[in-house]
């Protein structure tokens, strides 16, 4: 079984706002998390190019050591703190861009963005430097609640606003909040991505729905010997136990929210 620690960070600063703080990192962090990285063998892959090569499409294989390093939403301070320290350490990366909230979004800005956000011009730019840009809605809100109708647009308003500006095919995708369904991952597979993530936190695997491939969070309390345990495999069920058990029971929530809305008739 190939097994791939997939990694899903969010604002990288010093300085985070009360709503980005519990999912940030400090810049010293992540170059602390790299360099373990790149000093223990690992191999830095795109979201894309594990796909590929977990499909062999044109040969490809996976390397012995695979890690992916994903950064979710679009923060402003990706381009300033993150993309350096990627370059440095010759790291390819994924960045799932929600669309609405890009700063110079104009007449398609949409949603509540939680802090300054980047540019078309800057994520035009991580693209030319061998950044993956994948898809992560319009304007960010719980898939699984939204009717059918409105959940295609987000998926393909994302989709092609993201494919007209940075020029190049957008084939993944990440669910906001993790947050996904039977019915969503149909949409997803709909509108053209071949590959979606989700949270979970746990090491994803080849056995696992390409649409709902798990990834595992670094976040402001994650420590550098977490992180080593995390990316090695080792005790990651107790390392995540309590969002673990946090996600199990959203996703309850989540699902009588949506049957009371069906039998309502508001989906």
């Amino acid at each position: 079984m190939i097994r791939v620690p997939i990694l899903m960070y969010h604002s990288v600063t010093d300085t985070p706002n009360d709503e980005t703080r519990p999912h940030s990192v400090r810049p010293s962090d992540l170059e602390e998390q790299l360099a373990y990285l790149k000093e223990s063998g690992f191999t830095p892959l795109t979201l894309g190019d594990l796909v590929a090569a977990l499909n062999k499409i044109d040969g490809r294989t996976v390397p012995d050591k695979p890690v992916v390093v994903t950064f979710d939403d679009g923060y402003a301070d990706f381009h300033t703190h993150a993309l350096p320290l990627l370059d440095r350490y010759n790291f390819p990366a994924t960045v799932f861009l929600t669309s609405g909230w890009v700063s110079d979004a104009g007449e398609e800005a949409a949603g509540r963005p939680l802090d300054d956000m980047l540019s078309w011009g800057q994520a035009r730019e991580a693209a030319q430097t061998g950044i993956e840009i994948g898809g992560h809605s319009h304007s960010h809100p719980q898939l699984d609640q939204l009717r059918t109708e409105d959940l295609r647009q987000e998926l393909r308003r994302n989709k092609g606003l993201l494919e007209d500006k940075i020029g190049k095919p957008v084939a993944t995708m990440a669910y906001p909040y993790g947050y996904s369904s039977a019915r969503v991952r149909r949409e997803v597979r709909k509108a053209g991505y071949f590959a979606a993530c989700a949270v979970a936190n746990t090491i994803a695997a080849d056995r696992h729905d390409m649409l709902a491939i798990p990834r595992l969070t670094v976040g402001k309390g994650t420590t550098i010997n977490m992180f080593k345990r995390a990316v090695e495999g080792t005790a990651v069920p107790l390392i995540y136990l309590r969002e673990r058990i946090l996600t199990k029971g959203y996703a309850v929530v989540r699902r009588t929210r949506y049957g009371l809305q069906r039998v309502r008739g508001n989906v």
